[in-house]
């Protein structure tokens, strides 16, 4: 695992030697760039997460609500997964399909099939005429070369999930996180000859989370970023922050809910007559990788500071 960060560490040197000059990759396709992006800890502009896609306009975690953010120009679809009776991973945040569609039950309890008799419901419960549980596969093939996936919930099926990203081709944009040992990952990763992104959660102000980031800090492991969850700003939070900047990854922040941020949140951002008051204090953190729920709120404002395209 460390080996690979050096071997990348060298490639995006020899990137960043390139600016200024014709002799720049060009990008076979948007995904591919927005990885770039994710694996170059000197590169300013942010990069925008969008938490189980536009579900304030089509039901989360769908095709629809995918497309939608793609087209506001979004960077990373984070969606959420489950495993069906026949062994189907599909998109579902909840065990169970009782939010979301007009159905019952435990995700685990059904087939695939039998899941496509229930209807997907809207953010306000409405359920929808015709839309559907959809599977990984479909997702992924919505996504390919056009957005970086954000695969939550994911490390459990890590090689049922790999199998599938390997058959279409789209391993390399591909995100997982999770708050497992290093060499728990190391280990892991060292099963196949190709893997998916991966970077640890941390939960900065739990004993867990300080002690799983003092093992990375310990063993000089340097992932290409970190998700760091808060639920007030302390100088010791900050601290933490400062050093994953300086030791050469990315900063995660999330903005979708208050007790994940200092309460730096997307809706305190939405209430504000000015939306900079909130999001410039996220910013003061350090992040380059913001995970909102209020995509076009924080993509008007970063574009207001030209720090996205």
């Amino acid at each position: 695992m460390k080996k690979s960060f050096i071997a990348l560490l060298s490639l995006l040197l020899a990137v960043a030697g390139c600016y200024g000059t014709h002799d720049c990759p060009s990008y076979a396709n948007r995904a591919e760039k927005i990885v770039a992006r994710l694996h170059d800890p000197a590169a300013k502009d942010v990069i925008v997460v969008v938490h189980r896609g536009d579900w304030r306009n089509w039901p989360e975690n769908t095709i629809p609500a995918i497309e939608s953010i793609i087209r506001m120009g979004a960077d990373v679809m984070e969606l959420d997964l489950k495993l069906t009776k026949d062994s189907v991973l599909v998109l579902s945040h909840d065990k169970t399909i009782d939010r979301c569609t007009n159905g019952k039950g435990l995700v685990s309890e059904y087939t695939y099939d039998e899941l496509m008799q229930f209807r997907l419901k809207r953010a306000h419960g409405v359920v929808t005429d015709s839309m559907h549980i959809c599977t990984l596969r479909e997702a992924l093939e919505c996504c390919r070369d056009r957005i970086v996936v954000n695969v939550d919930q994911g490390y459990e099926y890590y090689d049922l999930v790999l199998a599938v990203t390997e058959e279409l081709g789209v391993t390399d944009q591909i995100l997982i996180k999770g708050k497992r040992p290093v060499r728990e990952v190391e280990a892991k990763m060292a099963e196949h000859g190709s893997n998916m992104m991966y970077m640890p959660i941390i939960d900065i102000q739990k004993e867990h989370g300080r002690a799983l980031f003092r093992e990375y800090m310990e063993t000089g492991t340097v992932p290409l970023a970190y998700e760091v969850c808060w639920n007030k700003m302390t100088p010791e939070v900050q601290a933490a922050m400062d050093r994953i900047v300086e030791s050469g990854s990315k900063l995660w922040v999330n903005t979708i809910w208050g007790s994940l941020c200092g309460y730096l949140d997307d809706d305190a951002a939405f209430s504000c007559a000015d939306p900079s008051l909130i999001y410039d204090r996220v910013m003061a953190t350090g992040a380059t990788i913001i995970q909102t729920d209020r995509p076009e709120l924080l993509l008007g404002y970063l574009r207001s500071k030209g720090l996205h395209d």
